[in-house]
């Protein structure tokens, strides 16, 4: 809607993807040029970041309880393909890790980096325990701590009571909410540009370029592995469910939610950015509202990638030969450990000696290699991040769209 201000007018015909663009460009020229500015301007990136963050779980709570509520029998709330495009998506992403890592074997040198204080969870079977246990959080507890699992499961739970039991009143006014916090977002999703502007200012200042040249082979092997699932792989399982030309939708998830996840680091920040888009492409909220926080939480095929390709540089610096039938089981368990990564502190990189030890490998020298992971963190988990989230998005709309052709 325009407003009576010019400059505010000619800002908003730019569009807010190329205004992303500028923010980063400046953002890369500040932290270069002034790395004291650059840190000050990161304040901006962190209250975007943060902001996102907050309103992440009251939206996630609202709209699923809402998508309930006013849920329409024979409603079209198809979330099992989804759950089933993640797990597929995810286990793809273990396998192209482990044969990019037997292609392109690398050795690691390790360097002088305090690891991480968190200890590491003993198997696959505490990851999956830890996760469970969310589902039963307090709901008040699950909305404060951004326990997405126990979001969606109280949100279930009260929107199919509601559906039920609550008045015709009491439907319109969670609808209401529903758009009330819809709106929240957008508005702040209007700071991006700000946002992204000091997180890249933030992070240049604090790192600069140099830091990972030293780590150049592991970053190619882990960047080119995400590169191939997000261009090849993703694109051939769109096309299984649409039948037609991927790329656009695609380079659509990568430009609207990628850019975003990449530089706030966060699937659960990117969750309001991803409904937006959601939204955009003309999806059925009563699908997109529960695949996305839940895609955020299990659709992790970045985190099956770091895994896989710093279990295999573990093994090939301990000149450890993984054979093919290994190569299968370690795939099977990163993409068990990348689905319960939200469960574990730490993340991805804490989910490396329970691939480690699949091969062998002592815990002492897998934190280790965790450490080399907080090297090249920055590019990483930006990476990592990017792909996991714009792929929520990806696969919600290919298993939407498929229905409908089906249908």
């Amino acid at each position: 809607m325009a407003s009576g201000n010019p400059l505010l007018n000619a800002v908003n015909r730019i569009g807010l993807v190329p205004q992303i663009i500028i923010g980063l460009m400046l953002g890369v020229l500040v932290g270069s040029i002034s790395p004291k500015a650059g840190l000050g301007a990161g304040l901006l990136g962190e209250l975007f970041v943060g902001a996102l963050k907050a309103v992440a779980p009251v939206l996630v709570f609202v709209l699923v309880t809402a998508a309930l509520v006013q849920y329409r029998k024979g409603g079209e709330a198809k979330i099992k393909p989804i759950i089933i495009l993640y797990l597929v998506g995810t286990f793809a992403a273990a396998a192209v890790a482990v044969a990019a890592s037997m292609a392109f074997p690398t050795a690691l040198v390790f360097k002088d980096v305090a690891t991480s204080t968190l200890a590491p969870p003993s198997g696959i079977i505490q990851v999956l325990k830890e996760l469970l246990m969310k589902l039963v959080s307090n709901p008040i507890n699950a909305i404060a701590q951004a326990n997405y699992i126990g979001i969606l499961a109280w949100a279930l739970v009260l929107g199919s009571a509601l559906r039920h039991h609550g008045s015709d009143t009491t439907r319109q006014v969670v609808s209401d909410l529903s758009e009330a916090v819809t709106t929240v977002v957008q508005w702040v999703i209007r700071f991006a540009p700000l946002g992204i502007f000091g997180l890249v200012s933030q992070t240049v200042a604090e790192t600069g370029f140099a830091a990972f040249l030293s780590y150049g082979r592991l970053l190619a092997v882990l960047l080119g592995s995400m590169a191939f699932i997000a261009l090849v792989v993703n694109p051939l399982i769109v096309w299984s469910q649409t039948r037609k030309n991927p790329y656009g939708l695609v380079f659509t998830c990568l430009r609207e939610s990628g850019l975003y996840a990449f530089f706030t680091r966060s699937s659960a920040a990117n969750i309001p950015v991803n409904m937006a888009l959601a939204k955009k492409l003309g999806l059925h909220e009563d699908t997109y509202s529960v695949s996305i926080p839940l895609g955020a939480t299990i659709n992790m095929a970045g985190a099956a990638i770091t895994i896989t390709v710093l279990a295999m540089a573990a093994a090939h610096t301990k000149g450890i030969v993984v054979d093919y039938p290994t190569a299968l089981l370690l795939s099977l368990v990163a993409t068990v450990g990348a689905c319960g990564a939200s469960g574990v502190a730490g993340g991805s990189l804490l989910l490396i000696p329970v691939a480690c030890s699949l091969l062998g490998i002592d815990n002492d020298f897998a934190m280790r290699v965790v450490g080399v992971g907080m090297i090249i963190g920055v590019i990483q988990d930006s990476a990592e991040t990017a792909l996991n989230s714009s792929t929520d998005v990806l696969f919600t709309a290919a298993a939407d769209l498929g229905s409908r052709r089906k249908g």
